[in-house]
């Protein structure tokens, strides 16, 4: 059974793997992983394989590009939370 995730808490998703990791190792670990976002769905493994570097050091680095690639809707409405604390 696949995993359900929300945007604002995959820094503990992130923080399970080993650093450093190429996309596509990290790519396979959340191949499962669906991601909750503000515009609906996406499948996390999928996000994090078209990744532009090629080895993240730490998951800020991979969790900021993350947040660079997803569009603007994805996120939410500007200064708007999710509600979630």
């Amino acid at each position: 059974m696949g995993r359900e995730v929300r945007l604002s808490h995959l820094d503990a998703l992130f923080g399970e793997l080993d650093y450093p990791i190429a996309p596509g190792a990290a790519a396979a670990e959340f191949d499962d992983v669906t991601l909750r976002l503000a515009d609906g769905e996406e499948n996390l493994g999928e996000l994090v394989a078209d990744l532009p570097d090629d080895q993240y050091q730490s998951s800020g680095e991979m969790m900021a590009d993350l947040h660079n690639t997803l569009p603007r809707g994805a996120v939410g409405e500007p200064f708007q939370s999710e509600g979630d604390g």
